[in-house]
Parts: structure tokens; sequence; C-alpha cells
């Protein structure tokens, strides 16, 4: 029997036993490798449902960087939402915790890297950030950072912002499927925000409606039209979320404005405060144009405004009313620091704007009607009372008259009868008076106000002065202060402005007048040199303290900080006042 070979008694070949180790082990890293994409492939499912599943923009905003963070497993991760000028506006991070940003300070603008991702919005993998040219470095503070991945997002064909992914876990770079998952994932986040926008817009417009709709019933209804206007400024800064909303109305045949409503932040500073013709509001208001700012507080300004006595950053002003014919001008702003208002926005406000000065204008048109309805009752009645009342009454008298000449014989029936003969005479002029009132106060509905008396008694110092005052109004000044009260607070005004002028060589006054229906007050505060303790010779304080004093009030006087001083003159008005 033949002996067989040395292979066959040791078994099985051992090449063909190493090769199917090999194809078993590659069958096992293929299952794993789809196994991997698989449960890619479900966490970037997973990522554009989150995204996808709510309406809110901030939240959506959150949820895409989270989502971008996840799907290629990196350590950090941001959004950078651009604004005017292809600035960064916003920056939402993943990965870092309050106190490093905190540390770090302000969000980035848009240089190095992000800047190179904003000007060539296309996606960007590097494996060592600090090696590229573009590199700016980190600021004190910053967490080191090596390997990166960005892509844009776009809503529309339109950039809205970047997403920028760092450190991708365990030490491994970012590879071709990093980027390509990124890529689904930014194109679902831009249809994800642009439903988000869409909803914010539907909101805010439902909102806008509903606002007009209001204050078209309040006007209509009769609400007083002050009342109104800070119905407006509320309104307007709720649909802005602006920090801060003030209106400004023009003074009959002047060039000033003076802000009769405001809402928000230092509303009760602004309120009442007279704006020059050199003040954007007043540049607003003869152009009927619009006109924004990164910073309101900077803008050149003679004479101040409202940015002078509150510190405001981004903001817009627009005209209430058309080109032909605006109403007033409304300003929209937020505190330094604040983001800046998109265009979608001002639209939105600029139509509210155009709805209420049209309201305004319709309730404007019935108070006329109403005015001129009181007017023609008034005619009538004085001619019923001039034709009939009088006429009678002295028939009635003549007929007494003639009476008399026939009760010679009876004196006691003569007196008697010549004292309602006197009774008549007396009605008969009674009534005349009561006539020419009527058409007296027909004539005086057109007489110059308290308000504009004060702004040209302010107007007239500035020459002395050599600047204006800054003047401040609040209240019914018009109708809840009787003649003589007014004629006492001019009197007070121009001494303190005179001694301001002469004697105090300051550089700035403020003026506040101002009635709440039960009290009269007048406030002049001077940046000078204040009050001589030495000074012996006060005619002029005694004759201000009179002026008080005869009306049942005040006068104080206090130093003003940092230098000047301040005078405070209160009075009590008379219930149920009329000017």
């Amino acid at each position: 029997m033949a002996e067989r070979p040395a292979e066959e008694r040791r078994g099985v070949p051992a090449a063909p036993q190493l090769r199917l180790d090999e194809l078993l082990e590659g069958l096992q890293a293929q299952v794993a490798q789809v196994r991997a994409t698989r449960d890619r492939v479900h966490t970037l499912l997973d990522a554009v449902l989150a995204i996808g599943s709510d309406l809110d923009l901030d939240v959506v905003l959150r949820r895409i960087t989270e989502s971008a963070v996840a799907v290629v497993d990196a350590e950090y991760g941001a959004l950078g939402v651009l604004g005017e000028g292809g600035r960064i506006k916003e920056f939402i991070t993943v990965g870092v915790d309050e106190e490093t940003i905190k540390a770090i300070g302000h969000y980035p603008d848009g240089q190095g890297i992000l800047g190179l991702l904003i000007r060539e919005p296309e996606p960007l993998r590097l494996a060592d950030l600090g090696t590229h040219a573009e590199s700016v470095g980190f600021p004190e503070g910053h967490p080191p950072m090596t390997t990166f991945l960005g892509a844009p997002v776009r809503v529309r064909d339109r950039v809205f912002g970047n997403l920028y992914l760092t450190d991708k876990r365990g030490g491994a770079q970012f590879d071709d499927e990093d980027e390509a998952v990124l890529r689904t994932l930014a194109a679902a986040a831009g249809v994800a925000i642009d439903n988000a926008r869409l909803y914010e817009d539907t909101r805010r417009r439902e909102q806008w409606l509903a606002a007009s709709s209001d204050l078209t019933r309040s006007l209509l209804s009769g609400t007083d039209p002050e009342q109104v206007l800070h119905q407006v400024a509320a309104t307007v800064r709720a649909l802005a979320e602006a920090d801060l909303v003030t209106l400004a109305v023009p003074f009959d045949g002047g060039d000033e404005l003076v802000i009769e409503a405001a809402d928000g932040a230092g509303a009760d500073r602004v309120r009442g405060l007279v704006l020059p013709a050199t003040t954007l509001a007043a540049k607003v208001y003869h152009s009927s144009e619009r006109i924004s700012s990164n910073a309101l507080s900077r803008e050149p300004q003679e004479g101040g405004g409202s940015a002078a006595q509150v510190e405001l950053g981004a903001g817009f002003l627009l005209p209430l009313g058309g080109r032909e014919h605006a109403r007033g001008v409304l300003q929209v702003a937020n505190l330094p620091g604040g983001e800046e208002f998109p265009d979608a926005t001002k639209t939105m406000i600029s139509g509210f704007a155009d709805q209420a000065a049209l309201a305004l204008e319709i309730a404007e048109h019935r108070r006329e009607a109403e005015h001129l309805l009181v007017l023609t009752d008034r005619d009538r009645i004085a001619r019923d009372l001039h034709d009939l009342a009088i006429q009678r009454l002295f028939a009635s008298g003549l007929t007494l008259n003639s009476v008399l000449g026939r009760l010679a014989d009876r004196p006691e029936v003569v007196k008697r009868v010549q004292r309602v003969v006197d009774d008549l005479d007396d009605t008969i002029k009674t009534v005349r008076t009561t006539i020419y009132a009527l058409r007296e106060r027909d004539r005086a509905d057109g007489r110059s106000g308290l308000r504009a008396t004060l702004l040209s008694e302010t107007d007239q110092t500035a020459e002395t002065l050599g600047f204006s005052p800054a003047l401040r109004m609040t209240g019914l000044l018009d109708t809840d202060v009787p003649a003589g009260h007014a004629d006492h607070m001019l009197a007070v005004l121009r001494e303190t402005l005179s001694n301001a002028a002469r004697h105090a060589q300051a550089t700035a006054v403020e003026v506040t007048a101002e009635t709440d229906g039960t009290r009269l007050r007048l406030r002049v505060a001077d940046n000078g040199r204040g009050i001589d303790p030495a000074a012996t010779r006060r005619s002029g304080l005694d004759n201000l303290r009179k002026r008080a004093t005869d009306l049942g009030g005040s006068l104080t006087l206090t130093p003003n900080e940092p230098s000047g001083t301040v005078v405070e003159w209160t009075v009590p008005l008379p219930s149920g006042a009329d000017a």
C-alpha cells in the first residue's frame, strides 16, 4: 500500500483556512460599516425630525446646532447667523459652558476662518485650524481647537448663516461622509428656518391686524386721542420687541415736535420732550423718509432729542402717515448692545403706522364734525334766544309799562309792577350776556395754548442763553390749567431763565412743565454756578415764592448735581378748572 503525502496526513491545507478567516474578518468589517452607516442615517433622520418639530425660530436654531454636533460626532459646534453687511449678528454655541463664554467676551464678528466661510459660502474641511493662512488665532480664554468642518445654511438661495464644527471626538479627522452628512443637515435646516420665519411672519401679521383693529375701534368709539397715542406706542413696542418706542407730534404752525407718547426703558425721561428742528425726528417729519441707524445716540443731532436723554443703540424712525401729510414720527429703538431690527419688522411697523395715521385722521374728522355741530347748535341757541326769548320779554315789559299809567291811584300795585319790569330788564341783559359769551367762546377756540406759549418763551430765551433749553411738557396743559395759573407759571419761567442767563453762566438748562389735573409743576434745572450764599438781594426769588404762596403752593431751590440749581414751583389746581 502506497504511503500518503505528508500534507494529507496533517489534515486540511493551511492556505485555504487562512483565506477563509480573512474573508470572515472583511465581512464583519463591512457589516460594522453598514451598521455605522445605518446608525448615522438614523441619527441624521432624528436630527431632521428634531429641527423640523418646532416653529419657534430661536428653538430651531438651537436644535440645528445641537444636531450638527451629534451627526458628525464633534466636540464643539456653533451656528453664526449673518446680518447686514455679512457680519455675524447672532452666534449659537454647543459644547462651551457659560463661564467660558463670559471669559471669551463678545462673540466673533466674522474674521479669520469664519470670515472665509462668509466670503466663500462652500463646505470647508481642515485638519488643523491654526495652519490655515486665514487663521487669526483664538481670543484669551478660548478652548483650543484643531480639526474643523464648516458648511453654509441657505434659505431660498440666500445664505442665512454658517455651521462651524471643531474637534471630532476620538482625535480623528472629519471625512467625506461627515461633510456629506453636514451638507444634508444644512439643507434640512434651511427648510426648517424658512418654515419658522414664515410662521413668525404670520404670527406678527396677525398681531398687527388685531392691533390695527383695536386701534381703529378705540378711535372711532370716542377714546381720548392722547390715550390712543400711548396705545400706539405700546403696541408698536410689543410688535417690534423693542426697548423704547416714542411718538412725536408737531406743534401747530412750528417746526418743533413734542413727544406725546413713549413706552419702554426711559419713557418717563423723554415723555413731553420738545424736539427742535435739527433732530432726526424733525428731519423725518419734514422729509417723510425713514431713517435707520446702528447707534442712534451717536448720530449728529443739534438740540438733542430722546437719544440725548436715553442711551440708544440700533433703531429706526419713520413718519406716521403718508408723504403729503405726516401726523407725527415713530422712533423704534433698542438699548446699546441690542439687536438690529430686520427689514420685515420695519415694513410691518411702517404698515401699522400708516393704518394708525388713517385712523387718527378719521377720528380727527369726526371730532371736527362734532365740534362743528356744537358750534352750529350754539349759534341756533343764540339766535333763538335773541329772536324769541328777548323779543317776547321785551314785549311783555312794554305791555306792563303801558299798564302803569292806568294804576296811578294804586301806588302799591305800581311798585310791584315796576319791580317786575325791572326784573324783565335784568333778564334781557342776562340773556344778551349769554349770547355774547357763546359767540366769544367760538372765537376763543383758536387761541394760543399754554404749550405753544411755553415753547415760544424758551425759544426767545435761546438768544440770551446762547443755546436752546431742553423743554419737556406732560399732561393737559392747554385744558386743565386756568388762565391765571398759566400767567403765573409763565412769569416764573421768564424769571428763572433770566437768572440762568444773567447769573448762573449755565451751558445747559432743562425745563419741565407738567400737570396731572390736580397740581401744576414747573421745574427749571441748570448746570451753572449755583446760588451764592453771600448774596443778599433776592427780590426775584421772593416774587417767585409769593406767586406760589398766593396760589397755595410752594417754591423750592435745591443744588443740581454735579453743579447748578434746581428751581421747583408747584401749585394746586382748583377743582373743575377750565382753561
